[in-house]
């Protein structure tokens, strides 16, 4: 059957997402009575959806590119350039699977165990004083990052670095100064980056074989080449960066501990809850608010053909909150990941699909082992309080976090 796709009158909608933030899209499916609408953005048309429907359609394997479906501003401080991000085909395939080698288990449980012990040395040094969940989380999880990947850094150089990573995050969704000025801290990484894949090539540096900066530094393309030294290290930074904007996720997840204190004592106790409650943080965590790709391959969706070069927009943020595919969104309940089956269409806060043949993040079960091991070293050594603050969030903020950045004071460490 035919559905006639409703066009969004206005003759472009770019301010008024930037107002909305992530309810831009769900705002005008309820007025339009679709999930699915078309609308004007930064110029250009977008068909723009919501829902596990849509994720399978935008899911579906070569159907989308993502090369240059994203506005420079956004692209330019998160992926970049001849990244992972913006390839297709065998080519996109061949470079995912140097990523997915870094997610081994054995790579995951190292990273953990850094991360646990980078944050109990930061917590140990402000004991007795009130500081940002997020500002401790962030330095936590960049410097065990670093010596994850096996980068070269301590110290200054190190924090420096991480700063940053940190700013291309807070500034992805931002236009103006604050974005140009995050841009040029990102060429100061990407700099350090690629003279770091050159002393590994050059074998002035030796990081341990496994490590991240040793299989991209060295990693061949299909014809059997190295990545330009380039190339190599902006794959560095999509390293580096998804793990520091971890942080987001475990300071959201400290407001959820505090708003819920019940659950707080479950996931200080019982490791089964504990994975429900990081599915459930990444649920209603304000991350990605939507991706976008550009058809590739037509296709029919919704009685209509799409056709190469037309654009497309999914809304993870209203896909996450759906009432269609969530009983009570809005409520913040880990019991519903209980022997949750798993579904790669509906539970989409880094991208749906399969992680191998599509964009999905690489990253993604290194974000809930990540999460997993900072709550359960925040609930289990160390004792903190909550003081009194302003904990609300700006949903027209992209990306989002609680205002205070959810200050806390550190008691002890046990």
């Amino acid at each position: 059957m035919t559905e006639k796709i409703p066009k969004v009158k206005a003759l472009d909608s770019s301010l008024a997402f930037l107002r909305e933030g992530y309810r831009f899209v769900s705002n005008r499916c309820a007025n339009l009575h679709s999930d699915v609408f078309q609308a004007r953005l930064l110029g250009k048309s977008f068909f723009v959806a919501q829902g596990e429907d849509a994720a399978r359609t935008f899911y579906a394997p070569e159907r989308f590119t993502r090369k240059g479906a994203l506005p420079t501003s956004v692209l330019h401080l998160l992926q970049d350039k001849n990244s992972v991000a913006t390839l297709d085909g065998k080519e996109h395939h061949h470079r995912k699977a140097m990523f997915m080698a870094l997610m081994r288990s054995e790579r995951l449980e190292l990273v953990a165990r850094l991360t646990s012990e980078e944050l109990r040395n930061e917590a140990n040094r402000v004991v007795g004083q009130e500081v940002s969940s997020h500002t401790i989380f962030r330095l936590a999880l960049g410097r065990s990052v670093c010596r994850w990947a096996g980068l070269p850094l301590e110290g200054a150089e190190r924090d420096r670095l991480i700063g940053q990573l940190g700013a291309m995050i807070d500034n992805a969704g931002r236009v103006g100064p604050p974005n140009w000025l995050a841009r040029v801290r990102r060429w100061g990484a990407e700099r350090k980056a690629r003279r770091f894949v050159e002393a590994v090539r050059e074998g002035s540096l030796v990081p341990p074989e496994g490590s991240a900066l040793h299989d991209i530094a060295l990693h061949r393309d299909q014809d059997g080449n190295l990545l330009p030294a380039g190339t190599a290290a902006i794959e560095l930074l999509n390293i580096l960066r998804p793990t520091v904007a971890v942080a987001r996720f475990a300071t959201f997840a400290m407001l959820a501990l505090h708003q819920h204190p019940r659950a707080r004592q479950r996931v200080a106790s019982d490791d089964d809850y504990l994975q429900a409650f990081v599915q459930e943080v990444r649920r209603t965590t304000p991350f990605f608010p939507v991706v976008a790709g550009i058809v590739r391959q037509p296709f029919t969706w919704r009685g209509r053909s799409f056709v190469e070069g037309e654009r497309f927009m999914l809304d993870l943020y209203g896909t996450n909150h759906d009432a269609r595919l969530w009983s009570a969104p809005e409520d913040f309940q880990p019991e519903r990941f209980l022997g949750w089956g798993g579904n790669a269409f509906t539970l989409i806060p880094q991208g749906g699909g399969d992680h191998d043949q599509n964009h999905r993040c690489a990253g993604e079960w290194m974000t809930i082992a990540l999460m997993e091991t900072m709550l359960r070293t925040m609930t289990r050594e160390i004792r903190f309080t909550v003081p009194k603050q302003n904990l609300t969030v700006d949903l027209s903020r992209m990306p989002a976090l609680p205002k205070s950045g959810v200050m806390i004071r550190i008691e002890k460490v046990l």
